[in-house]
């Protein structure tokens, strides 16, 4: 579906639109965020990418990158507090003198599940991994705010399709506070013109809907949010099959 909506607007009208338009990806790795990092050079933005993944591929991911985007910026920072996401966050600002642009990918994996044994338990593990997103979202909001600068942040959560009850159960907590969080930083920077949408799991509850399949269906989407095609768009929670 999304691929579809963003195959039919002209190519040359989105290479025009967001050539150089300043975007931060964070959280790319050999397992989400390649196709999100190539769509955006592919378009020629300045690109701004954090990963932890220093891996050999990763290494030529980003030479291949850095030749396709108009300019390109690499941090290394951990990002797994709010503080270490606020100061990076500030720092990714300075790169290209603000951003237009935000994409945060963030994992859960079934090793993080595995230990999980009560509801309080999986609200830590929900908090640690929404804290960082919610931080760099709340910045990088701000600064658009103080630049006066229309944005798209778009906040992805990757998670296995659950296996069984019991990651299904996980999933519906996810996907609530995953909810919580779009909605109220969406209502509290709309009249800033900041829109903040997110990916997540589907869960068995969510409404019937299309459903994201890949990751090249949510490069595309995020490509569609951050042109003015998406100015409408905020507040959304899309639903999403790509794993950690």
């Amino acid at each position: 579906m999304y691929m579809g909506v963003v195959g039919a607007s002209a190519e040359g009208d989105i290479l025009r639109e967001l050539a150089g338009c300043r975007v931060l990806l964070t959280g790319l790795s050999g397992v989400a965020g390649v196709d999100l990092a190539r769509a955006f050079a592919d378009v020629r933005t300045r690109l701004v990418v954090q990963t932890n993944d220093l891996t050999p591929d990763m290494t030529a991911l980003v030479a291949l990158l850095s030749q396709s985007a108009m300019e390109m910026k690499l941090f290394t920072d951990p990002i797994m507090t709010a503080e270490s996401a606020t100061r990076f966050a500030q720092s990714a600002q300075t790169a290209f003198g603000g951003l237009d642009c935000v994409v945060n990918v963030q994992h859960i994996t079934r090793q993080d599940m595995r230990s999980l044994s009560s509801e309080s338990d999986i609200e830590r593990l929900i908090m640690a991994k929404l804290t960082p997103l919610t931080h760099i979202t709340r910045v990088c909001a701000n600064r658009m705010r103080v630049i006066m600068s229309e944005g798209s942040i778009l906040n992805i959560l990757a998670m296995p399709v659950p296996a069984d009850a019991r990651e299904a159960a996980i999933a519906g907590y996810v996907r609530t506070a995953r909810a919580a969080m779009t909605r109220g930083e969406a209502n509290q920077w709309a009249d800033q013109s900041v829109r903040i949408n997110a990916v997540g799991p589907r869960t068995q509850a969510a409404s019937a809907g299309a459903t994201l399949k890949s990751e090249p269906d949510i490069a595309a989407l995020a490509i569609y949010l951050a042109s003015k095609r998406g100015k409408a768009l905020s507040s959304h929670i899309f639903d999403s099959e790509l794993t950690a």
